[in-house]
């Protein structure tokens, strides 16, 4: 076995904030990550799931030290993170790279797209024949080489996250975080962009840490994926056994806001209220985090914390009574918020 690309271990990130209490505005702190281990294989994706304010973005650019975390551990090759100075970072991070969420804030209106793809190469100080390899790089994700004098508002949201993609692979990384590359797209071209990064990662060698809220399209390009809530991993599983069995509540209801485009099966699935509100990070629930909305709740749940441990449904999971599956049920299982 060859070791991870990118090892994480109990990987903390607070922020410090202020809010009112009452008619005071008093300082606080909010722990958006919270003891987050995991690994990643070389070639392989990582998807990492969970709700807006999940703190997946969070670890991604914690990872990266573009956050700097406030305690754990960080191994990438090997080579621990954590309190590395800015200037050998700097070194290391050609083999490290980010595709941002919003394609149309990611590219300065002002830089044509091939200033914008040679931009990592002037902050490197490398030597490059820049027309070709920016010729290079646009061919690769599909568009004309010979658009490099255009401007980003002459582009498409789809084209534009192809070009952010080219300048992450400017510096031929071997690990990429993808921070939702697709959400901001149209559905249909959400597609082409995901079969390209698949595609890169076959031609390349590239691991990936892949972002996302929605598990329908996590599915089809991840080998492991994750779930966070509220700044903690719940679930850990392969791809297809979290699709087939999951364990946690939460991932069940991730799962069912999926829309199922047979009718027959959807008219099939049971409905379960999964009830509230996502609770405030300041000051999350004793015990389980997911307890005040989980129908499953019990007076266990608010005096202990379940641990991320294997409780013999074949994989990782952080609750006290995981062993509910979709097909423990009869027929898939499709949790509402309440009217």
């Amino acid at each position: 076995m060859t070791e991870p690309i990118l090892v994480v271990e109990d990987l903390v990130k607070t922020f410090e904030v202020r809010h009112a209490k009452g008619l005071r505005v008093v300082k606080g702190s909010v722990q958006a990550v919270s003891g987050v281990s995991f690994s990643l294989e070389k070639g392989q994706t990582l998807g990492l799931v969970g709700e807006s304010g999940s703190g997946k973005t969070t670890v991604g650019r914690c990872v990266l030290r573009l956050l700097e975390p406030s305690a754990g551990s960080i191994r990438f090759n090997g080579t621990e993170l954590m309190g590395m100075e800015h200037r050998a970072l700097r070194q290391l991070r050609r083999e490290m790279q980010i595709v941002f969420q919003d394609p149309y804030a990611s590219l300065d209106p002002k830089r044509t797209v091939g200033s914008a793809i040679a931009e990592p190469f002037e902050i490197q100080k490398i030597d490059i024949d820049k027309k070709a390899k920016i010729r290079e790089l646009l061919q690769l994700v599909g568009l004309p080489g010979d658009n490099a004098d255009r401007f980003p508002h002459e582009f498409s949201g789809g084209q534009r996250q192809r070009i952010g993609i080219a300048r992450a692979l400017a510096l031929n990384p071997s690990f990429i975080v993808l921070d939702e590359p697709v959400s901001a797209l149209d559905v249909s071209i959400q597609a082409g962009v995901v079969n390209l990064l698949q595609d890169l990662q076959d031609e390349l060698g590239l691991s990936y840490i892949f972002i996302a809220h929605d598990l329908s399209v996590v599915r089809h390009i991840s080998d492991v994926i994750a779930v966070m809530y509220l700044g903690k991993l719940v679930e850990v599983a392969d791809a297809a056994d979290i699709y087939e069995r999951p364990s946690h509540p939460y991932t069940q209801a991730l799962l069912s806001a999926v829309p199922e485009p047979d009718p027959e099966i959807e008219r099939q699935r049971h409905a379960v209220v999964l009830r509230g509100e996502v609770p405030s990070p300041i000051n999350p629930p004793s015990g389980c985090r997911f307890r005040t909305r989980c129908p499953k709740a019990e007076a266990k749940c608010a005096e202990e914390e379940p641990k991320l441990i294997e409780r013999g449904a074949g994989h990782p999971v952080a609750c006290h009574f995981p062993e509910t599956h979709f097909e423990d049920l009869g027929a898939p299982v499709r949790f509402e918020s309440p009217a």
